[in-house]
C-alpha cells in the first residue's frame, strides 16, 4: 500500500451551535489540506457536539445537507478526502452517520451501531458493519465508544486497511468529588488508550479525531440539575502497531494533527480480542450510566424527538 498523509482535526465546538461549527471545522479542514493532508478526518458531531439539552433538539441535519456539502466542496477543492459524522436525518429517524467524502462527490456512510449514554435522546443505532469498500481500499469507522466494543473488532478484523472515525467523549459532571476521582482517572485512560488499543487488535492505523471544549448541559431524569463538563481530547494518529504518530491533549485545544502512515496490515500478532462486551472494564460509575442512561434516552426520543422529525420546521 502507497503512504498517505492523514490530518485529525481536535475541535471546540459548541454545543448546537451548527453554523459556528461548520465555519470553524472549514478552517481547520483547509488548515490540514494546506499542510498537506490527504486524507482530513473530522470529530463525532462536528456540526453539534453532544450534551443533554434543549438546544440539541435542533441540531440534526438532513444527511444531505450543509455538513455534506461542506465536505464535498472541499475534497474537490483539495482534491482529497474528508470524513466526519454528524446527527444526520435518513427516512423517519435520526442516525450519528460518519461520511467519508471523495473528491468526486461520491460518499461513503457508516451509521453508529449504539448511541452512548445521553445521546439515544437524539438519534438510533445503526445496522451496517462499519467497513467502507472505497476506490482507495478497505476503510473501517469506530466512534467513540465503538472504539471500546470488542464486538466493533470483531466486524472489522482482517477486512480493513485502517480506521478511520471521531469522538465526542465526555468527562464526568465538573468538579468531581474526590471519592469519584478514580473513576475519572479511569475513564479518561480508556480514551488515552483506544485507539492505539484498537490498532493493536486489528494490526492496521488508526486516525481518531475529537472535541476539547467545555460545555454546560443539564443531567437526564434530573433536568433542574445541570451539567457542567468538558470534551477530552485526546486527537491521535496510529500506526498498525499502536504507536502514536501524532497527538493532540485536551489541554492542546483546538487544531490539526499530520502524520503518514501505510494503510494495510502489520506483521505480528494481533492483541487478544476479549470475550467480555468491552475491550477494557469500565469504571463503576461509567457502567452505571450506560445502564441508566440508555434506556432513558430512547424514551426521551420516542416521545420528544422522533414525533416531530416529519417536521423540517421543527426547532426547540
Amino acid at each position: 500500500m502507497v503512504t498517505i498523509k492523514v490530518a485529525a482535526v481536535q475541535m471546540r465546538a459548541q454545543v448546537g451551535a451548527i453554523a459556528r461549527n461548520l465555519s470553524s471545522a472549514e478552517a481547520l479542514i483547509r488548515e490540514a489540506f494546506r499542510r498537506g493532508a490527504q486524507w482530513v478526518i473530522l470529530p463525532e458531531f462536528f456540526p453539534s457536539a453532544v450534551a443533554f439539552t434543549p438546544t440539541m433538539l435542533s441540531a440534526w441535519q438532513p444527511l444531505e445537507g450543509p455538513p455534506l456539502q461542506l465536505m464535498r466542496r472541499l475534497a474537490r477543492e483539495y482534491d482529497g478526502i474528508v470524513g466526519g459524522s454528524f446527527i444526520a436525518k435518513s427516512g423517519k429517524d435520526c442516525f450519528n452517520s460518519f461520511l467519508l467524502v471523495f473528491p468526486n462527490g461520491q460518499y461513503f456512510r457508516h451509521d453508529k451501531d449504539l448511541p452512548t449514554m445521553w445521546e439515544n435522546s437524539y438519534y438510533i443505532g445503526g445496522s451496517d458493519d462499519g467497513i467502507l469498500s472505497t476506490p482507495n481500499g478497505s476503510v473501517g469507522v469506530a466512534m467513540c465508544w465503538e472504539l471500546i466494543r470488542s464486538r466493533t473488532a470483531r466486524r472489522l478484523l482482517g477486512k480493513v486497511d485502517l480506521v478511520v472515525g471521531g469522538s465526542c467523549w465526555w468527562d464526568m459532571r465538573l468538579p468531581v468529588p474526590p471519592k469519584y476521582a478514580q473513576d475519572q482517572a479511569r475513564l479518561r485512560d480508556l480514551l488515552r488508550n483506544a485507539p492505539s488499543h484498537l490498532a493493536r487488535m486489528l494490526r492496521v492505523p488508526v486516525v481518531h479525531a475529537s472535541h476539547a471544549g467545555e460545555f454546560d448541559g443539564l443531567t437526564p431524569g434530573r433536568e433542574s440539575v445541570s451539567y457542567i463538563s468538558r470534551y477530552l481530547g485526546e486527537s491521535q494518529i496510529t500506526d498498525g502497531n499502536g504507536q502514536i504518530l501524532a497527538r493532540m491533549t485536551y489541554e492542546d485545544g483546538e487544531g490539526v494533527i499530520i502524520a503518514d502512515i501505510t494503510p494495510g496490515q502489520v506483521a505480528g500478532d494481533s492483541a487478544p480480542i476479549p470475550d467480555d462486551f468491552w475491550t477494557d472494564a469500565l469504571p463503576p460509575g461509567a457502567a452505571m450510566a450506560w445502564e441508566f442512561l440508555n434506556p432513558l434516552g430512547r424514551q426521551y426520543y420516542a416521545t420528544t424527538v422522533r414525533p416531530n422529525l416529519e417536521d423540517d420546521s421543527f426547532t426547540a
